[in-house]
């Protein structure tokens, strides 16, 4: 599942379909994004999926990810599974994968993805306690 651990930031504004970014290492050595698309209440078509394999393409990442409230029309995923599947020495993952938001926080994992590197991603250093109280009011 995609958790805040995994998720980071992309481009706001006129983001160019960027919204976020996932990181792999399909070979367990080389870190690899995939590009996470956000669509909310929009009327959601085929030409959003063609707009992030585009956009996957002209960024150099493995793959797409589109999340949408929504469920996807018949369209969108048939263009998602024109992208092809993305392949690498322990299997085939799709290109792009499009997800809702209930699939994502609903029981099972809903996106085939290589291994996740969560390396990139570093935890906070530990202030002294004698610090956090100038921080209280």
């Amino acid at each position: 599942m995609i958790g805040a651990q995994h998720y980071k930031g992309g481009k706001k504004g006129g983001d160019g379909g960027v919204d976020g970014f996932l990181y792999i290492k399909p070979d367990g050595k080389k870190t690899e994004k995939v590009i996470v698309s956000v669509k909310g209440s929009q009327s959601l078509n085929p030409a959003m999926v063609k707009d992030l394999i585009v956009t996957v393409d002209q960024e150099g990442a493995k793959m797409g990810v589109f999340l949408t409230l929504e469920l996807p029309t018949q369209g969108m995923r048939r263009q998602a599974t024109a992208a092809g599947f993305y392949k690498t020495e322990y299997g085939q993952f799709p290109k792009i994968q499009i997800v809702t938001v209930e699939d994502l926080f609903g029981p099972s994992n809903p996106l085939h993805l290589p291994w996740q590197d969560t390396s990139v991603f570093k935890k906070a250093k530990r202030e002294a306690t004698e610090k956090q109280s100038e921080l209280d009011l």
